[in-house]
């Protein structure tokens, strides 16, 4: 998705939010964007989301599928949280029994499954925001696009949506976001954006290579006997593979908001892999080991010890 010379007023006489704007979003990446208020961060995310059009400029290259959570949430529409949500469902192309379906399996995930009934008028405002984001991950999204999406949500919603972030952006969807919070998915984003003086500068530009900061999971996994790891791990993990007694052991240390994407491509590979143990790092104490072979390299004869048979993965259901 690209943006070349975008700018944006609100009224031909009003000042320039935005001007000379030129940005590259790349597919599979997660976007923070920062700057003070009345920066223009609102305006560029509805940019983005081409729920405004830019007051000159051009804006190409934007995915089909796209969905975006606003600040505020129209709440007074004449609905049922599940009627909106088959509503929006419908829009973005799918058939009603399955957009009914996603709607009551996403209600469950943030925890708004009993209010599936009420009407939106009579919804708490953290129910509210439960149903913003649920209809925004509904269709799956190439585009996802977060302004203050997190608040009003409780904790446990709040660590959902995370996962459903990381999911998507390992699914090769773009998703951009603004958080009051700076630890918000702190250590996970690609490009990070600053907007201020009508204008956006890029702070980081760099492929996540590692948790620096931030939470982080380490799984560890015992793959079929020759296999090598799947190419393009979520979250580009930290690799170690087991020394001594568990040469076959591999250690994936990773942002905790991709863990549940990283478990799921493991899982789902074709041989699946072994899960042996999902803990923070904080809890467990990870040795130096030799940095693990690419998805390329084949494994050799020491690393390929017998294991037993292996499970067949679980189910992912696609809207998780």
């Amino acid at each position: 998705m690209d943006l070349r010379g975008v700018g944006h007023r609100y009224g031909l006489s009003g000042r320039w939010v935005l001007r000379g704007v030129d940005l590259a979003l790349p597919a599979g990446a997660l976007v923070r964007v920062e700057g003070g208020n009345g920066a223009g961060k609102s305006t560029l995310l509805r940019l983005l989301a081409g729920i405004e059009a830019p007051a000159e400029g051009r804006i190409t290259g934007r995915p089909a599928r796209t969905a975006y959570v606003p600040e505020r949430f129209p709440a007074a529409l004449p609905l049922t949280a599940t009627g909106y949500l088959v509503h929006l469902g419908r829009i973005h192309g799918l058939r009603t029994a399955e957009a009914k379906r996603r709607a009551g399996e996403w209600l469950t995930c943030f925890g708004a499954a009993e209010h599936a009934r009420t009407p939106l008028v009579e919804l708490s405002k953290g129910t509210s925001q439960k149903v913003a984001v649920a209809q925004a991950l509904l269709a799956a999204p190439d585009l996802l696009v977060l302004d203050e999406a997190w608040t009003g949500l409780d904790t446990a919603a709040r660590t959902e949506l995370d996962r459903a972030v990381a999911e998507r952006v390992a699914a090769g969807a773009t998703v951009v976001f603004v958080d009051h919070d700076p630890r918000r998915l702190a250590g996970a984003a690609d490009l990070t954006l600053r907007t201020g003086d009508g204008g956006v500068r890029t702070v980081t530009a760099s492929p996540v290579t590692g948790p620096t900061s931030g939470p982080r999971v380490l799984i560890e996994a015992v793959g079929p006997l020759g296999a090598v790891l799947p190419a393009d791990l979520p979250g580009a993990p930290i690799r170690e593979r087991g020394t001594g007694t568990a040469p076959d052991l591999v250690r994936l240390t990773v942002p905790t908001p991709y863990s549940d994407a990283l478990l799921t491509t493991l899982l789902t590979a074709r041989p699946p892999w072994h899960i042996r143990q999902v803990a923070p790092v904080d809890a467990v104490h990870v040795t130096d080991a030799p940095e693990l072979p690419g998805p390329s390299e084949p494994t050799g004869p020491s690393e390929q010890a017998e294991v037993s048979e292996l499970p067949e993965p679980a189910e992912v259901s696609e809207t998780s």
